[in-house]
């Protein structure tokens, strides 16, 4: 609850607390604080056991916790492996996938196979389409593209 308090705004807070409510009133005030955070803390315990109650034995592992989405998602996703999504998510290798698009798109072969052939694209059976093409000759059609038009 005040974890972002630090040492110099809990001194300055103490001291405003002596200014304000006295030495004298202080420890009176402390205490009733503490007494109202014990009430309200019981409430909510009370509160918690007869709703426990009131649904039963089926669900008596229940946490009210887990009423937080991010608490639910991670208990639910991060420790039931039942699916063996690890085991998915560890199988992709997302980087060696990447590198045969970047080769396709490029027009070169993978990393293995260009080293064996000597010339990157030379020996491809499809033709790089993003190659700039030369000149035309005149008379000649440019290619036709139906996905183009």
């Amino acid at each position: 609850m005040f974890n972002d308090i630090g040492p110099m705004e809990l001194v300055t807070l103490v001291i405003l607390a002596v200014l304000i409510f006295g030495p004298d009133k202080l420890p009176k005030l402390i205490q009733d604080v503490t007494g109202f955070i014990r009430k309200i803390r019981s409430f909510s315990e009370t509160a918690k056991a007869d709703i426990r109650a009131e649904l039963g034995p089926e669900f008596k592992d229940f946490e009210f916790e887990d009423l937080n989405p991010k608490t639910f998602v991670r208990k639910q996703l991060m420790d039931n492996d039942d699916l063996g999504l690890k085991e998915i998510r560890n199988s992709f290798d997302l980087r060696k996938d990447m590198e045969e698009v970047a080769d396709a798109v490029h027009g070169r072969e993978s990393a293995p196979t260009t080293a064996a052939n000597g010339s990157a694209g030379a020996s491809s059976a499809t033709p790089d389409l993003l190659k700039k093409r030369e000149k035309l000759d005149p008379g000649e059609r440019p290619p036709f593209d139906a996905d183009a038009t």
